[in-house]
């Protein structure tokens, strides 16, 4: 015991590897579950443009150590972390919202171009979901996705040309 003016204290306690170590899993464990709940965050959406990127890239490593693919539902972003799902929704004048699910394997666009308001860009295959390519570029929203707010969306991220066209009839079987 030491005493400090007219206040007594006990002496700290030894300061063991172990403690060590439970303090850094219990920090690790911490920011695991804030990184989760962020990710899932609806207010971490964004408005911006998309555009998208194909052929020149196949084959290229992405930030993710893999081989990029424009036949997969992939994107490229610096806002969202990698091997995150995001929901990006096509805004159109008439009403009709086109979406689709891709997961974060790059880092992009440019970063001269996300000052210009490009913010995310699409492989090939997930920009056809929301637009014809020939547009080069479409307003979109992207949202960060989890199993938690999401509807009945379909995710995969296999080749979209080799999925089974079996979704109308899943629909209908569900409907009666």
């Amino acid at each position: 015991m030491f005493i400090q003016g007219e206040r007594k204290f006990a002496e700290p306690a030894p300061y063991s590897p172990f403690m060590k170590n439970a303090i850094i899993c219990a920090t690790f464990i911490t920011l695991a579950n804030a990184l989760q709940a962020a990710a899932a965050d609806t207010t971490l959406a964004a408005s911006g443009q998309a555009s998208w990127y194909g052929e020149d890239h196949r084959g290229r490593l992405m930030a993710n150590g893999k081989a990029f693919n424009p036949d997969r539902l992939t994107a490229a972003s610096w806002f969202y972390p990698l091997g995150s799902k995001v929901m990006v929704t096509a805004r159109s004048s008439r009403g009709v919202n086109r979406q689709v699910l891709v997961t974060i394997t790059d880092r992009g666009p440019a970063k001269d171009l996300v000052r210009d308001g490009r913010i995310i860009d699409l492989t090939h295959a997930a920009f056809r979901r929301l637009a014809d390519p020939d547009l080069g570029l479409v307003d979109v929203r992207v949202q960060p996705w989890s199993r938690r707010n999401a509807g009945p969306q379909l995710t995969s991220d296999e080749p979209a040309s080799s999925r089974k066209a079996h979704g109308a009839k899943a629909v209908r079987d569900r409907v009666g």
